[in-house]
């Protein structure tokens, strides 16, 4: 029986994440038509036993070579017309391939599904919860690159506490569940391997987009899978960081996309900046800031009496503080980067255009 789907789970030192993302795929409703593969990337704990455990196909890479890298090790094994991407820390529920592999009408060249935060007890599971980092970007984006309406979008986006559960073409997927017809990866040269982590899923859907002008990226929010990760401060903004670091690496390549500073920070800090206004007063005023710039726990507060959301603006704000650091620093790190040629797709710009149609 020849695969439909090739599912590629990429880890580092995940074993037990990997265990319980393995189980999962074994539950799938189609479970005789997926190939799994793992690709271990270096890991130092018992990554690959497990994969074996599990007669799963295990590539180990001897050293960490980055998820980018890592992705593209799975996607030469596959043999599926259809490749996923699992991060080991994610369980799809049990017709998460089934759903994704009922996406692919006419013209779709990816399909993705929600990532959701576990349930559990406590102020962070809570806050990434209604403030939710992995969802997909919205295909409004791709409708002007001006900097003005990326603004209002973002403050839309702050003001809006219900989100959209309906079936969607979209501008991009989040990696940890998202999905490609496997001739297309390879029309354009598969992942970037300078991305070491973060931006790598974005630069990918934007590759394709150049290539296939037709192809439509399909969001069904009935392929979901539960993020199971460490529910601490300190991680979330670690990882705000490195998704600023992302977003520097992808403004460097792609000069026409406007890069991704969050205003909110930095009207905070103007305000305690101000000269010859009554110190007391600037500092209750930056205080209550936050809660205007960020309403949604504080609406979240009030529909549900839940006040401990409303720590969540000052939350939000130290992520976007830390994002910007990360977008900061990594302008400067990643000068050198080659930019992707206008119109073009850089390792996929070779390719014939007759042989970039969606099949």
């Amino acid at each position: 029986m020849s695969a439909r789907l090739s599912v590629i789970i990429c880890s580092l030192n995940g074993a037990a994440g990997v265990d319980r993302c393995l189980t999962a795929l074994a539950a799938q409703t189609v479970f005789p038509y997926l190939q799994v593969i793992l690709v271990d990337d270096g890991s130092t704990d018992g990554t690959s036993e497990v994969g074996r455990a599990h007669s799963t196909i295990v590539i180990r890479h001897p050293r960490n070579r980055g998820l980018a890298v890592a992705r593209n090790s799975g996607l030469d094994a596959a043999t599926a017309p259809i490749v996923a991407f699992l991060d080991d820390d994610c369980e799809p529920e049990p017709k998460w391939a089934e759903q994704l592999l009922a996406g692919y009408d006419e013209g779709v060249i990816g399909v993705g599904g929600p990532i959701r935060p576990a349930t559990r007890d406590g102020f962070m599971l809570g806050y990434l919860q209604r403030n939710n980092p992995l969802k997909p970007q919205e295909l409004n984006l791709a409708e002007s690159g001006r900097l003005e309406y990326r603004l209002k979008l973002y403050l839309k986006r702050q003001w809006t506490l219900d989100e959209n559960s309906l079936p969607r073409d979209v501008y991009s997927f989040a990696g940890a569940n998202m999905s490609f017809r496997r001739k297309a990866l390879l029309a354009i040269g598969k992942f970037d391997e300078r991305f070491y982590f973060g931006g790598e899923d974005q630069d990918l859907c934007l590759r394709l987009a150049s290539n296939f002008p037709s192809g439509r990226l399909r969001f069904v929010p009935d392929a979901w899978v539960v993020h199971h990760f460490q529910p601490s401060v300190r991680d979330t903004l670690r990882r705000s960081r490195a998704y600023g670091r992302g977003s520097a690496r992808m403004c460097r390549k792609w000069p026409s996309v406007p890069p991704t500073f969050f205003p909110g920070p930095l009207l905070l800090m103007a305000m305690l900046l101000v000269p010859g206004r009554p110190r007391r007063a600037v500092t209750a005023a930056a205080m209550a800031a936050p809660l205007v710039l960020y309403p949604r726990g504080l609406r979240y507060a009030a529909a549900h009496r839940s006040w401990a959301s409303l720590g969540d603006a000052y939350l939000q704000v130290a992520q976007e503080m830390c994002e910007n650091a990360g977008f900061i620093g990594g302008l400067w790190h990643f000068r050198h980067f080659v930019p992707e040629p206008d119109g073009e797709t850089g390792k996929g710009a070779d390719v014939p255009r007759e042989t970039r149609r969606v099949t």
